[in-house]
């Protein structure tokens, strides 16, 4: 986490769902930006959606403001990637564990954002391989059964060790940002932020052994279909991604790129799990 100083110049917007699922937050927003001295950039699919006239350049920006919820905070994590620049959300979602200002608060929030007054969280991202293709994830990596109600069987190793097979209905691999998503729901574990690691998962294991695992950098997983009728999918962030047939692989370990997640000083992560899930 590193802290940063310098006040906000120029900022691209990203909202969540149709235009009136945020009502009046972009107004907001904009008076905001303009009481700033910020320029807000709206690329051509936010602008058609909101009205209004999109950028006439693509020149980098000093940030990404989200108006939306944990969904639109992954849109624009994945689409910011390379990019230096972070990303802060406002929340306009159901849950918006990744946001750090209630939409109550935009005003004063993003206030203090625009004069820098804010905290950077670099967050690792996950790459997955299989058939000659690679992707990038920045919440999570699936492989499930293509039938739901249909168990799979699923040949596993990591670091090169095989670990058998096991009966489940598929496994998540996530990084600490997708930790508190599919994966805990299943039961897995959290991942603190600024740890550099990934979870392995099980969905519905046939196996009283089958317990959640997090991996190091160090090493990758290797998910193996070994159901001879049965199909497998591959999802990357919720997105199918691809198929596995049997006898196919997926590889996933942690990527070198990273999401850099901005948070108002006092928005720490145990901050955000108290107020997100404990309640």
């Amino acid at each position: 986490m590193t802290q940063r100083a310098e006040p906000v110049r120029r900022a691209t917007v990203v909202t969540r769902g149709k235009a009136e699922m945020i009502g009046e937050g972009l107004e907001r927003l904009e008076r905001v930006a303009e009481e700033a001295g910020v320029e807000l950039i709206l690329d051509e699919e936010e602008a058609v959606k909101h009205g209004v006239d999109a950028a006439e350049d693509d020149e980098s920006t000093d940030m990404t403001v989200v108006l939306g919820g944990d969904g639109t905070m992954l849109r624009a994590l994945q689409r910011s990637l390379g990019t230096g620049s972070p990303v802060v959300g406002v929340n306009f979602g159901a849950v918006g564990f990744l946001t750090t200002i209630p939409a109550g608060e935009l005003e004063v929030g993003l206030k203090r954002v625009f004069a820098g007054e804010y905290t950077v969280v670099e967050l690792p991202t996950l790459e997955a391989e299989s058939g000659g293709e690679r992707l990038v994830a920045v919440n999570d990596v699936v492989v499930a059964s293509s039938v739901i109600g249909r168990m799979a069987q699923l040949g596993w190793e990591i670091g090169g060790e095989k670990l058998g097979v096991l009966p489940c209905d598929g496994v998540i691999c996530s990084t600490p940002t997708g930790s508190t998503g599919y994966n805990l729901s299943n039961g897995g574990p959290v991942l603190v932020w600024g740890m550099d690691a990934m979870t392995v998962t099980f969905i519905a294991p046939h196996a009283l052994d089958a317990r959640p695992l997090v991996i190091p950098r160090s090493r990758e997983l290797v998910v193996e279909n070994r159901t001879v009728d049965l199909p497998l999918v591959l999802l990357a962030d919720g997105r199918q991604a691809g198929e596995l047939a049997y006898g196919e692989r997926v590889v996933v370990r942690l990527g070198e790129q990273r999401t850099l997640l901005g948070v108002l000083p006092e928005a720490t992560f145990f901050r955000r799990y108290r107020e997100t899930f404990a309640s």
